[in-house]
């Protein structure tokens, strides 16, 4: 891959570990650090010649969960593909330049609940634009699917 373009793209998305058709320090080493590299799985950081690199975890984490709760919000009538490709750039949207720098393709996981209800927000945006929305258009998108957001809180019995 390397040999053919400046920058590679390498998504080993196999799992487990022991299945992935190539490992990011591999790939960073062998392309000179120049490789977009995703795996299925989260590996640590990758250090070559005094630069450090995160691989990035390609998973459905960042998508499915952020369209479903926006079709959930919204009380969508349909589910297009328009949807899934604005939840894509919406994800993007939120790698920083930094995290480039780093080689990142995905925001950080350890922020993964408000990279949801900011894609959700985006796609339900989308939702209300194509008219198909069951519920009325809120003033604030992010409030209005920040209220829709799931809380595992119990209450004691005793």
């Amino acid at each position: 891959m390397s040999r053919h373009n400046v920058r590679p793209i390498i998504f080993a998305l196999s799992n487990p570990i022991e299945k992935h058709e190539c490992l990011p320090g591999d790939a960073y080493e062998w392309s000179r650090g120049k490789v977009v590299y995703a795996g299925g799985v989260q590996f640590p950081p990758v250090h070559l010649n005094g630069q450090t690199f995160l691989p990035s975890q390609a998973n459905n984490l960042y998508i499915f969960p952020a369209v479903g709760m926006a079709i959930y919000a919204t009380n969508a009538k349909r589910v297009t593909d328009d949807m899934f490709i604005e939840a894509a750039h919406a994800v993007a949207d939120q790698v920083n330049t930094e995290q480039l720098k780093l080689g990142m393709l995905f925001p950080p996981q350890s922020n993964i609940l408000e990279v949801e209800i900011q894609t959700a927000a985006r796609v339900a945006k989308l939702v209300f634009d194509e008219r198909l929305a069951r519920v009325d258009r809120p003033a604030d998108m992010v409030a209005f699917i920040r209220q829709h957001v799931y809380k595992p809180e119990y209450q004691a019995l005793v």
